[in-house]
């Protein structure tokens, strides 16, 4: 019961630090960069921090900790495996869309593509995702994949999901850095060696970015959470095992 309350705790903490960094990245982009547009600009740019810090970390994470909820253990698994493909895709559709935004921004006022570290690791990161969640919904939601498919895919999809989130943190908080540098350089009136309140706040949302991502591996890394009872799949192959074995 004890467990379950600081569970339950735990979640709520990491429900709110996404709330906050999706509130702290949408007031950064409207109050000192001009607010949002879709039309080629670069308030269409302003879209790009807010949907990869929605869907890249925010969504993306409570996607993952879904299955360590209680109220979801006693419920048809594959009701929750349909939740969580269905998050992942709109964490997936988000990311997709704000890599747009930025791409199309660059391509109209004639600005290079992926010269710098942080869109690197950005697109590999999405490009990873997708590839993730392909492989996911064959190994786990087909019906006709093989038992020794899903048995092997398993760890891999528990260990890229947890690299994909690290990935996606990394890239976020490399693009305020980023940002900032471009905003406030040594030209500005205010240069970032001042740290203006502007960069006090970004680098704030860093902070909340960095707290979320903790709260989720702490959910992710208690055995003790996980889903007590074990899936079909493994059920099924320690039988297909027992029965190749006799």
């Amino acid at each position: 019961m004890r467990s379950s309350v600081f569970l339950y705790a735990t979640y709520s903490l990491c429900v709110g630090l996404g709330l906050l960094c999706v509130l702290f990245v949408t007031y950064w982009s409207s109050h000192w960069n001009g607010g949002f547009a879709w039309d080629h600009s670069a308030l269409q740019f302003n879209w790009h921090p807010v949907l990869m810090v929605l869907g890249l970390v925010v969504v993306y994470g409570n996607a993952a900790v879904l299955y360590r909820l209680p109220f979801t253990w006693k419920q048809n698994k594959l009701t929750w495996k349909l939740v969580h493909a269905g998050l992942m895709l709109l964490a997936l559709l988000l990311s997709v869309v704000g890599l747009y935004t930025v791409f199309d921004n660059h391509t109209t006022i004639n600005i290079p593509n992926l010269y710098s570290l942080h869109s690197w690791v950005g697109i590999c990161t999405v490009a990873l995702f997708a590839l993730q969640w392909i492989l996911g919904l064959a190994g786990f939601l087909f019906p006709c994949s093989p038992l020794w498919f899903r048995g092997s895919l398993k760890p891999v999809h528990v260990w890229l999901g947890k690299m994909i989130l690290i990935l996606g943190l990394s890239s976020c908080i490399s693009g305020i850095n980023e940002k900032l540098l471009f905003t406030h350089n040594e030209s500005s009136a205010e240069p970032y060696s001042t740290l203006p309140v502007e960069a006090k706040f970004a680098n704030f949302l860093g902070i909340l970015l960095v707290a979320f991502g903790l709260v989720v591996f702490g959910i992710l890394s208690k055995n003790k959470w996980q889903r007590p009872e074990p899936d079909v799949e493994s059920v099924r192959l320690l039988q297909t095992d027992n029965n190749t074995r006799i």
